[in-house]
This record gives C-alpha cells, structure tokens and sequence, in this order.
C-alpha cells in the first residue's frame, strides 16, 4: 500500500509524502508488543523520489512510522519554475513536513543530498530531530569542476529513451560514469522516468537539479555537522562516493556519531545490498528508539 498525504512547503510549494504500508495503530497500550517507535522521514537524494525508500519503509513501519517524502522538483511534488531550490529551502521543506506530519521527534534518513538536508535540519532544530542516519554524503566541497562535469553528464543522456530497458541499460552499463555493469543503478534510474508523447524523460528539470546541487557544492558542511547533538550514524558503501577517511572524520566531528559500512555497495547502498544496508541501519534504530 503507498499512501500519499500533501504537505505545502516553504513558499507555498506542495509536496508529496508517502507511506508505504498501513499506518501503525496508536491506540494501543503503552506496554503493547510492536508499540509504534519514532517517526522516520526518509529524504531521498538529487534526482532522487520517494519511492526509492519503498523497501525501507515498509520493514521500518513494523516498528516505527515511515514516511518519505518527494522534495521540491523530484518525484510528485510540485516543480514551479521560479521556486527557490537553495539549501534554506529544502530544510525548511523537510521541517515542515515533521510539523505537519506530526512525526516530531524523528529519525531522519537522508541519501546523498537529502543526508545533507538532515544534519542541517537536525542542526537547526534539534527539537523535531531524535537521530540521524547519513547515507553515502561528503562533507567536503565538491568545487566548480564537480558542477561542470554534471553539467556534461545531463547532457550526454540519449533522450528520449524509446523503452524502459533502454534506460535500465543505458544507466546500468552504458553510461560512461558506469566502471561496470550496475543493475541496481539501471533500476533506480528507471524509477524517475516518466512516459511521453516521443519517449522516456525523467520527472525532474535537469535545470533545476543543477540550480539545487549549486546550492551546496562549492561549500563545506563540517560546521553544521558538529551542531548535530542527537545520534547520528554515519553509512558509506565501500564503493560509494564517501571514502573511509572522509566518513571517519565525520564521525569524529560529529558529537554523537558512529560509522557503519556496507560491503558490495556504491553510492546507491539501499539499492544496491537492501539487505546489508538494513542490517547497518537497524541496530542503531534500535537503540534510539529505546532511549
């Protein structure tokens, strides 16, 4: 089941956040086996959606109440063209969406770019965060260069795609940031395709995902990482963009911070080992749930 509940944004920007199985039961004793934990709002990546999370959302909601949400300009949420996509912006989507939500204090799961969202918000408002869960994101500059070469690469794509295995191949194994064949990365890239008169196109504005990632890739975020106060674990896939050096010094900055690593994964670690992510990510679910 996948529920999808309106949010409005900052600026008035409706969003799209949705749960992935039966809402748990409040109304049950305190004492009750299976008592509902703290929400989660799970934040997806730049050119990410929401149903990315589908997998983990549904074993999250046997226990806690999971919602993910599509940001500004991703998946089903709104798209205008004048909308701010700055990093204030997504924060104050994301703070929005707890409020409304009722899921206050929550666990934020954040990939990439919504990691990023996560520790500032959790920075900002430590009243409306429990706990944070980073997913495979830098907290180093990433410099022009970096904006450049995505800007090339949204170039590059053949579209439109005539099929969905079109996409699936072209991201999985042709794609000349593919090292080798990555099914996982075929799928995910699938997801945020939408069907046209002429072909396959993604969801998103290629435009405005380069206007959101500009927001934040020519700065470092160690300040706001060391004003996160709640538990915040740290995941990188051995093959991911986040190397072992990187994410350790994170975790060192971090007040509270702990590491866990995923073998067998690159960047898209929930996609590529869902098994192995859940098993990195649970234990410390756990523990802040039982605070």
């Amino acid at each position: 089941m996948a529920r999808r509940i309106d949010v409005t944004g900052t600026d008035g920007v409706r969003l799209a956040a949705w749960e992935f199985a039966d809402p748990p039961k409040h109304d049950r004793p305190a004492s009750a086996e299976g008592e509902p934990g703290h929400g989660v709002l799970l934040l997806h990546g730049l050119m990410g959606r929401a149903s990315h999370w589908a997998a983990t959302a549904r074993w999250l909601s046997e226990r806690h109440r999971a919602i993910a949400l599509d940001q500004r300009g991703h998946g089903r949420s709104d798209k205008p063209a004048q909308a701010a996509f700055t990093r204030e912006a997504y924060v104050e989507d994301a703070e929005a969406a707890l409020e409304q939500l009722g899921l206050a204090s929550a666990v934020l799961i954040g990939h990439a770019m919504g990691a990023l969202t996560a520790w500032q918000l959790a920075a900002k408002r430590p009243d409306l965060v429990s706990g944070v869960i980073i997913c495979d994101m830098r907290a180093s500059a990433l410099g022009a260069a970096s904006q450049r070469e995505w800007a090339d690469w949204f170039r590059s794509w053949p579209l439109p795609f005539a099929t969905l295995a079109d996409v699936r191949k072209w991201f999985g194994e042709d794609d000349p940031w593919v090292e080798r064949p990555n099914p996982a990365r075929g799928e995910f890239y699938a997801e945020v395709m939408q069907e046209g008169e002429d072909g396959w196109r993604p969801v998103f504005e290629p435009e405005q995902m380069l206007k959101s990632r500009e927001t934040w890739v020519y700065d470092a975020h160690w300040e706001e990482l060391a004003q996160v106060q709640c538990p915040t674990l740290v995941v990188r896939g051995l093959d991911g963009e986040l190397g072992r050096a990187e994410a350790q010094e994170m975790v060192r900055v971090l007040p509270r911070g702990e590491y866990a690593e995923v073998a067998d994964a690159g960047h898209l670690v929930h996609y590529d080992q869902p098994e192995a992510w859940r098993g990195a990510i649970e234990p410390f679910l756990d523990a802040v749930r039982a605070v």
